[in-house]
């Protein structure tokens, strides 16, 4: 594997990875369950589901034998005027747990992708009627993808610096920290938090009085790449209570909280009010292959129901709806939707919740934050929190030595297991984490 490892440095610029990190790459020879391995027979525990995707283990049989059906049926077809078994199936399963008020799917081939679609159907649905209202507000600290529509309404940070001079304008509100259910607490810092709140539910109210607030976009409850950052459904429900009143069209990004992260299918589950459109991709295939679906309202739709040519929505990818890769959420939507992953998912999410109370006493700790299957630890430095706190590289070697894949978010610690993770498994993640925090900072 030593050549491998030296192949894969001559010629793979690899994501999210600084040139001096690039010869820390591992070659895995394959992965099984929650491990994945080397040639060399190391077995590294994958405790963050490979980038938040994999849901049922990986190779997971059941998935893979669809995947070897459908290979030897149709591997792809465009899905301009043509359709296919698959696609359709999966479309139907979809409308029938996602929010009722959802009509119509729409497949591109990632989470940026399937946001980025989300605020052109946004941006058009109002053109198409000529109405003017140009403006799309987000949440500061959001994360939507890499996309430039994608980077536009997301948090502007040295991950976006080189291309803010060709973003769209697009207004921040200030992230509701209030993290408690229901909004009200006794702490002086919940007080705070609450003050918070009130000011970014004051705050839209009035740009969305303006009338030229089109479309709002957020992650429901959680940011991921923002460090795992949570906030109550009460104040979600307040916001989007704001954009019905105005008629602004609402764009929920689930592409890290769908498929059971938060405990429901849905993050917006937790909420009284649904989204006008909403993203899925991550989970989506239980982590083998990328897809990515749009949904929407037949409000929405109805809008690019028209004679007139340049009505339609002009958006697509070679591998729309690619047969495999239905084929795979299919298969992943059989596995979730069993009774014995729904109650994996409420043991791994009472595993969390207690593991995060424990940490909460922990002097390391400044914060432990936990919402369904997802715990967060932010991590006491002597930097603020944020992905590029230094923190975050001696965290990944730390417990890449003890053979477990966690990849902070700089100095927030995360774990996001898959649903087939066994509670030995996650005791030995806590346990290793305990034991760095001991060691680092002192019992």
């Amino acid at each position: 594997m030593d050549s491998l490892a030296h192949k894969d440095q001559q010629y793979i610029w690899h994501p999210f990875t600084p040139y001096t990190e690039v010869s820390k790459v591992i070659p895995l020879s394959h992965a099984q369950g929650v491990y994945l391995y080397t040639a060399e027979g190391r077995e590294i525990l994958d405790a963050i589901s490979s980038w938040w995707v994999n849901l049922h283990g990986h190779s997971h049989p059941h998935i893979a034998q669809s995947l070897a059906t459908q290979a030897l049926k149709l591997e792809h077809v465009i899905f301009a005027g043509f359709t296919h078994e698959p696609a359709v199936t999966l479309a139907e399963r979809l409308l029938a747990i996602l929010p009722d008020n959802q009509e119509k799917i729409f497949y591109s081939d990632n989470g940026s992708t399937a946001c980025e679609v989300g605020i052109k159907m946004a941006f058009q649905y109002w053109h198409n009627q000529g109405i003017r209202k140009p403006r799309i507000v987000a949440l500061d600290g959001g994360y939507h993808g890499d996309t430039f529509g994608a980077m536009s309404v997301g948090d502007r940070s040295p991950f976006s610096a080189p291309f803010d001079p060709y973003l769209f304008e697009v207004y921040h509100l200030p992230f509701p920290t209030c993290s408690q259910s229901p909004c009200c607490g006794a702490s002086q810092t919940h007080h705070q938090d609450c003050a918070r709140a009130a000011q970014v539910i004051a705050e839209f109210e009035t740009l969305a009085a303006t009338g030229e607030v089109g479309a709002f976009i957020y992650e429901p409850l959680i940011q991921g790449a923002s460090g795992m950052r949570m906030y109550s459904p009460e104040i979600l429900d307040k916001l989007l209570g704001i954009a019905a009143r105005y008629d602004i069209i609402t764009i929920a990004d689930e592409v890290m909280t769908g498929f059971g992260r938060t405990g429901k299918l849905f993050a917006s589950e937790y909420c009284t009010l649904k989204p006008d459109i909403l993203c899925l991709s991550k989970g989506l295939t239980g982590g083998t292959l990328a897809l990515g679906v749009t949904s929407c309202t037949g409000r929405i739709f109805e809008a690019f129901k028209a004679a007139e040519l340049a009505k339609t929505f002009f958006h697509g990818h070679s591998f729309t709806a690619n047969p495999l890769a239905c084929a795979a959420a299919n298969a992943s939507l059989d596995l979730l939707l069993t009774a014995n992953c729904q109650r994996d998912i409420e043991r791994i999410s009472a595993k969390q919740a207690a593991f995060a109370q424990t940490m909460r006493q922990h002097p390391a700790i400044r914060q432990a934050r936990h919402f369904g299957t997802i715990v967060a630890l932010e991590i006491d430095t002597d930097r603020e929190t944020s992905y590029f706190n230094e923190a975050r590289s001696w965290l990944y070697d730390y417990f890449l030595s003890k053979d477990i894949l966690l990849r902070p978010l700089g100095n927030v610690l995360y774990v996001l297991p898959p649903y087939i993770i066994t509670n030995e498994e996650l005791e030995r993640i806590y346990r290793v984490i305990g034991q760095l925090l001991d060691e680092r900072f002192g019992a």
